[in-house]
């Protein structure tokens, strides 16, 4: 035996047993809680077996795309992007102040820390089309719904992300202000806002991007936006149309993305 092996006789391994036998404990408890939950669904597995037919069948009915249709969906298109514009616009307004309210060092007091948490628990636990049913009913259909419904959802977004770059601000900027004798006011603004405000800017570009997505749907609902000819289209079963909506979401989302990445590219 070489010196080397009676020096070092364990083989070296990357878990040891107590961590494998953890990680096998975890994947099986996945495994098993992913089947219980298929059996829970009661899934009609029946319908698995011509799917791929229904597929290719669908395909064949949307072509060839019927581009007559393209000039009645460009209003609609502008429209959707509106809704995600103005609604991110309005949702970068009041992110502010609520991340204030909800950021731990510059909150009053506990209890209005509680209340900033849940305003933004309560604007991301509901989906934006939810929020779209919501809105049609208050306003009634059309995009002032869809504009609500963006920025109700997104204003949470926002404002959690930039209450924790304020809790996360360097103290010193804040303390040289604050020995000037500045107001509270002037300490947010001069002090912490700089801070924050790359965080403020490329999240809200982000999340109008995510928007652009999001409001592309509203339509169902009666929201405003190319939703309402997507719907229209399918209940039709006018697929050649659908197609042509299909393709002109995809630009929107495409062009969207890039504009996203370069402003975020920029700011970075």
């Amino acid at each position: 035996m070489s010196e080397a092996a009676k020096r070092y006789p364990e083989i070296w391994q990357r878990r040891s047993l107590r961590e494998t036998v953890t990680s096998w404990l975890w994947t099986v408890s996945l495994a098993a809680a992913a089947v219980w939950s298929i059996t829970m669904l009661d899934i009609e597995w029946a319908f698995f077996r011509d799917a791929h037919e229904q597929a290719i069948d669908l395909a064949e009915r949307m072509w060839p795309p019927r581009w007559s249709y393209l000039p009645v969906i460009i209003g609609p298109l502008l429209e959707t992007i509106h809704i995600a514009t103005i609604g991110t616009a309005i949702a970068y307004v009041f992110s502010v102040p609520l991340a204030f309210l909800a950021a731990r060092n510059t909150t009053l007091n506990g209890f209005t820390w509680a209340i900033g948490r849940t305003l933004l628990v309560a604007s991301r636990s509901v989906n934006t089309v939810i929020w779209g049913l919501l809105f049609v009913a208050i306003f009634g259909p059309g995009p002032v719904a869809g504009i609500a419904a963006v920025a109700a959802r997104s204003v949470g977004f926002l404002a959690k992300l930039v209450a924790e770059s304020i809790e996360e601000a360097d103290r010193g900027p804040v303390e040289a202000i604050e020995s000037t004798g500045a107001g509270t006011g002037q300490v947010y603004l001069f002090g912490i806002m700089p801070q924050v405000m790359p965080v403020l800017i490329g999240t809200t570009v982000y999340r109008w991007d995510i928007n652009v997505r999001e409001s592309s749907v509203l339509g169902f609902v009666g929201a405003g936006g190319i939703g309402l000819q997507l719907y229209a289209s399918i209940n039709q079963f006018a697929w050649q149309q659908v197609l042509i909506v299909l393709a002109a979401i995809l630009v929107i989302v495409l062009i969207s993305e890039a504009v996203s990445a370069y402003v975020r590219a920029r700011i970075s």
